[in-house]
């Protein structure tokens, strides 16, 4: 049996599945494709998660939206995170050409111009659908780590949210926690004394500051009501077809803080609403995070280990997250070792630091005796990745160069005109695009502290009266005391006699 024989006796027996699965593409041997050598992966494990990985305009974003579509057309909702804006396309079909028939006829699949039920979000001023988040829902444990406290600080945080819960003062938005915390640590740091114990001046002072960190990031817009209701994001069409659902993350991509703090709350909401299915057929929800390297550069190390323990537990809700970025570097060791797909296109080795990140990606991948792997990593074309997967049974499937199939829609953005058009139809607009600011802790404190101030000014009112009437009453009684009168009244006529016998001495000397 030659090597390419025995290669394709490999793919026949790792690619083929009982259950449904996904087309990426067909198998390529010594850098030519091969017709009808069909490269798919399972939809039982598509909730172990996965890597797009790979150069700028290698294809990752390609091979990104034609996953997406492929669950979408079997009723599986998913979530993108848009970070480059260059997703939106999806809901309008794509243009046909020679290259892409000519792709689909050696990968043995007919291509079909479509589009795709989509969803526009927003964590900003992007048009779509606004997510938001309450103080309350984050929790103190969470935002103790966004904020990167140290455990004396982290337990001030807990206290503000125990006396909040206790005195029912709804922390929604930030200026609540703001004003909840300037509150306990200054005008009622006497009354919670020994209930509550007392804040110290300098962890309010540091928590107060990390505040406004993440406030310059944006978190002021996400942070308040409505609250977005994960359910929303699990809708399926009239046609069968699961949604679409794209944060649009242009104006993030310098703001990794609020980025880490929504995908944070985001994964703990899912894990949280979503009940435990175990394996099963299909995933329930699929989740890609494009430009990943922006939640895990900037994340603290809680913070890290919140969203890596998260990704661990999130597969059991039926949940799958896949990362796209351009170097496997980007994501934890602790991440990547949890991940059952791994789509790997061509890396540029320029320097160094891109040698040696060549040689990690190789390593990463099952050895096989059929490509050199380092080697063949940077001799990739534009539209071929190497692939490995887990099969039904968990079991990695072999190394294979593949040329990936085209996306369905469309291979561009959507003009203003036609995000103007999708968004008018949303049913999600209406729903969470009207700011509420109703009375919560910010006013409830703030009403509190006027009352107190009124309370105290009056009592300094009545103190100044009181001691007013107390010297008219001392005066009132000592001139009414027969003594005090009689002396009075001796006084006065010696007084006056002096003064009447000095008038008369002066007239008898004139």
């Amino acid at each position: 049996m030659s090597l390419k024989e025995k290669f394709l006796k490999s793919i026949e027996e790792g690619y083929t599945y009982k259950g449904d699965s996904l087309l990426l593409g067909t198998a390529m041997f010594d850098k030519t494709a091969i017709p009808n050598a069909q490269i798919k992966i399972p939809l039982k494990t598509i909730n172990r998660h996965g890597l797009i990985a790979g150069a700028t305009g290698t294809g990752k974003t390609k091979t990104l939206q034609n996953i997406v579509e492929r669950l979408s057309e079997n009723g599986i909702s998913v979530l993108l995170m848009d970070v480059k804006g260059d997703l939106s396309g999806l809901a309008k079909p794509g243009n046909d050409h020679p290259k892409i028939q000519e792709r689909h006829a050696l990968i043995g699949a007919p291509w079909k111009a479509r589009n795709y039920p989509v969803e526009l979000l927003s964590l900003s001023g992007e048009k779509g659908a606004r997510l938001r988040a309450t103080i309350s829902e984050f929790g103190p444990v969470l935002l103790s780590k966004i904020l990167d406290l140290n455990e004396n600080q982290a337990g001030t945080v807990a206290l503000v949210f125990k006396y909040c819960d206790d005195n029912k003062l709804p922390l929604l938005d930030i200026k609540d926690f703001r004003k909840a915390l300037h509150f306990l640590s200054n005008e009622g740091k006497d009354k919670i004394a020994e209930t509550y114990g007392t804040i110290s001046t300098a962890s309010a002072g540091v928590i107060l500051r990390k505040i406004i960190e993440i406030e310059e990031q944006g978190a002021d817009l996400f942070f308040g009501e409505t609250s977005f209701d994960v359910d929303d994001l699990t809708r399926i069409d009239e046609k069968g077809n699961g949604y679409v659902n794209i944060i649009r993350l242009t104006d993030i991509q310098d703001k990794p803080k609020l980025f880490s703090t929504f995908m944070l709350c985001l994964l703990a909401e899912i894990y949280e609403k979503f009940p435990e299915v175990g394996d099963q057929d299909t995933p329930e929800f699929v989740i890609f995070i494009d430009e990943a390297h922006l939640i895990f550069d900037e994340a603290s190390k809680p913070l890290l280990s919140q969203i890596e323990s998260i990704i661990k537990l999130i597969r059991s809700k039926g949940v799958g997250i896949f990362f796209c970025t351009q170097s496997t570097s980007d994501v934890p060791d602790s991440v990547l070792a949890q991940l059952g797909l791994k789509v790997q296109y061509a890396l540029r080795a320029f320097t160094a630091k891109d040698r040696k990140d060549i040689k990690s990606a190789s390593e990463n991948f099952p050895e096989t005796e059929y490509y050199e792997t380092d080697k063949i990593i940077t001799e990739m074309g534009i539209g071929e990745a190497l692939v490995t997967a887990l099969n039904e049974k968990g079991i990695p499937t072999p190394l294979v160069h593949t040329l990936l199939t085209a996306p369905s829609s469309r291979m561009d953005i959507l003009t203003p005109t036609e995000i103007d058009e999708l968004i008018s139809t949303s049913k999600l607009i209406s729903k969470y695009n009207e700011t509420i600011d109703r009375e919560s802790a910010y006013e409830l404190l703030k009403k509190k502290i006027e009352e107190a101030a009124i309370e105290e000014s009056k009592k300094e009112e009545e103190k100044k009266e009181s001691s007013g009437r107390r010297e008219k009453s001392t005066i009132e009684k000592v001139s009414s005391n027969p003594i005090v009168k009689t002396v009075f009244r001796e006084v006065a006529r010696g007084l006056f006699g002096v003064l009447g016998l000095s008038g008369s001495r002066r007239r008898k000397k004139r």
